[in-house]
């Protein structure tokens, strides 16, 4: 299944526990992609994506309506979106994708939690080069042959393709997330679960003791807890026996 599967599984569903916190983030994705190309799903795959995620995490239909519409003001803030890079304590390193509409203040608060927690903010490219960025895909339908749906999306760019629970998975790079989708919405009974983007470390780093996953522990919730925070992604890997 590849090292992708492992290090989805082993953060799947962190960061989305909190469901507030789910519906603020997709409300984010909404604002972008509404942004960008237009409130019509139809012509615009982002916002097609952002509603699939929405659907997947119960976010309720009259929530995704409203934010679409409200994105559609012009008055309404406008997200940019900003990748830091850094080093917790203990050498782990750190990606954080971020959606923010004052850059100011979420540059000041990503380095006041690196610097608390014995860890420092990078410059561009410190650490992006140890992730591979990647798209991936969840999806179900009837009578699907994994190994033969794993042919037919090669073509497509698909690097993994897995059955994962009552679902089939499908990894890719990041640049080939616009076919895939398009494969995917016109291959007949199969119905896209969820979409996204994962970042996966070439190489992950175990920790020797309690005190150091502490460390690691806290700086990850205190980076989540921040409302400009989409996404946080590092290369600790925890050990069985923690």
């Amino acid at each position: 299944m590849g090292r992708a599967f492992e290090y989805r599984k082993a953060r799947k569903m962190a960061r989305w526990s909190a469901m507030a916190k789910a519906f603020t983030r997709i409300g984010k994705e909404i604002t972008i992609a509404v942004k960008e190309s237009g409130p019509d799903p139809d012509t615009n795959s982002r916002l097609r994506a952002a509603i699939q995620n929405a659907k997947a995490a119960n976010m309720p239909k009259d929530n995704v309506e409203r934010a679409i519409k409200n994105a559609s003001d012009k008055d309404t803030s406008d997200y940019k979106e900003a990748l830091f890079e850094g080093y917790g304590p203990h050498g782990i390193a750190f990606l954080i994708e971020t959606a923010t509409d004052n850059n100011n203040r979420t540059v000041a608060n990503v380095r006041s939690y690196f610097n608390k927690c014995n860890g420092s903010l990078g410059t561009s490219g410190s650490v992006a080069f140890m992730f591979d960025h990647q798209c991936q895909f969840e999806i179900k339908g009837e009578n699907l042959d994994v190994e033969e749906l794993e042919l037919e999306l090669i073509d497509y760019g698909a690097e993994e393709v897995f059955q994962e629970e009552e679902s089939i998975m499908i990894f890719s790079s990041f640049e080939n997330f616009g076919s895939l989708q398009k494969a995917l919405e016109e291959k007949e009974g199969v119905e896209i679960v969820s979409s996204g983007f994962e970042r996966i470390p070439n190489v992950t780093k175990t920790l020797d003791t309690p005190e150091q996953i502490a460390d690691i522990e806290k700086l990850i919730e205190k980076i989540e807890e921040d409302d400009d925070v989409q996404e946080v992604y590092h290369n600790w890997q925890a050990s069985e026996e923690s």
